[in-house]
């Protein structure tokens, strides 16, 4: 299983045990009773064949049954898409010799069936009052939601800075674009903060999953900060990675970079296929992608037959209109519009640097 799968398979679990759901409706009251309990959610042959004793049920899933059938030794077997109660006191045998780091019976025997089986467990701990989740090799405790509020909201204000300070090298290099003087340093530093950006909003969007219901403001927040980055983040690869056709890879290389890595310039050139010997202060030239997809209504199969036909930003900023309407798919009229456009995005790129 990949880092991406096992992050995916990680959110699954928590979206299902997220705050204002039925389960952890559930779990929050087994756990304010400190009776302790130990949850399946699969009722697979690979989980039923682990099963022993215990009596059927199979009723819809509520917090109070949940709650009540807790108070028994055996654990509650629900089903796979977790909306009904399937067996209740039963005693789990998975295998003696599946690996388990934990030390409690309960907690021991929910990470053997979640590597036996792969389906979600829930221990709920009796003495120490917090519930781990486990599926596959995967382990995870849940935290107190105003404590998940307090670190979203200090995120929240974490990831405004940043922004501020990308959107700030984002305007320059449009400067800089515009009078052809980008090197690889100056791409290679917003890179380095649009990936930092990228990398915080992350963190959030896990603890508005986590959060549920108590994170709807914080996903509010969320959407409008990172709202039309993560297009200019990709335009900015398009723009410069060195091969074209290998931007998935540039942007999946950036992704993997190390924090120390992200704050060596080099190491964020060399995911754009740059040699590392490479200078700071080579130039390099914007093919045009985001510049040309700030021009109003203008589609994308424009602006790729503008990019191929004129391979570069400056060529298209001295194109006439006459040049402009050679390129398929532009007529007189957008050949004009493109050309205005572009003019205007000159001057207030040069305006808010004197700002």
């Amino acid at each position: 299983m990949t880092a991406d799968d096992r992050k995916d398979s990680l959110m699954a679990a928590l979206r299902r045990l997220a705050p204002g759901t039925r389960l952890r409706e559930g779990l929050d009251q087994i756990l304010r009773a400190r009776t302790g309990g130990l949850i399946v959610v699969g009722d697979g042959p690979e989980v039923l064949e682990l099963c022993s004793g215990g009596f059927e049920l199979d009723v819809e899933l509520t917090p109070a049954h949940l709650y009540e059938l807790a108070k028994m030794d055996g654990a509650i077997i629900l089903s796979s898409d977790g909306r009904r109660i399937v067996r209740a006191n039963v005693q789990l045998i998975p295998d003696p010799r599946v690996l388990s780091f934990e030390t409690g019976i309960r907690h021991r025997t929910a990470e053997r069936m979640a590597r036996q089986t792969g389906a979600l467990v829930i221990a709920i701990s009796q003495r120490r009052n917090v519930i781990t989740v486990y599926r596959g090799d995967l382990r995870y405790v849940l935290r107190d939601p105003a404590l998940m509020l307090a670190k979203a909201n200090q995120a929240l204000a974490t990831l405004e800075r940043y922004r501020a300070v990308f959107l700030q090298a984002l305007g320059h290099l449009t400067v800089l674009e515009f009078e052809d003087l980008v090197t690889a340093g100056d791409v290679a530093y917003v890179l380095g903060r649009a990936e930092q950006v990228r990398r915080i909003g992350q963190e959030i969007e896990g603890y508005t999953v986590e959060l549920g219901t108590e994170g709807r403001l914080v996903r509010l927040q969320l959407d409008e900060l990172l709202s039309g980055l993560e297009n200019e983040y990709r335009l900015v690869v398009w723009d410069y990675v060195a091969e074209p056709g290998t931007e998935r890879e540039a942007l999946a290389a950036l992704h993997a970079l190390s924090p120390e890595e992200l704050a060596q310039r080099a190491a964020v050139a060399r995911c754009l296929g740059y040699a590392a010997q490479e200078d700071d202060e080579s130039p390099l030239t914007p093919r045009g992608y985001r510049i040309l997809h700030k021009v109003p209504r203008l589609p994308a199969a424009v602006i790729e037959n503008l990019v191929r036909h004129f391979q570069r930003l400056p060529r298209i900023l001295a194109a006439t209109v006459d040049q402009l309407d050679e390129v398929e798919g532009i007529g007189g009229i957008r050949a004009r519009a493109i050309k205005d456009g572009l003019r205007r995005l000159q001057d207030q790129a040069f305006l808010e640097r004197r700002h």
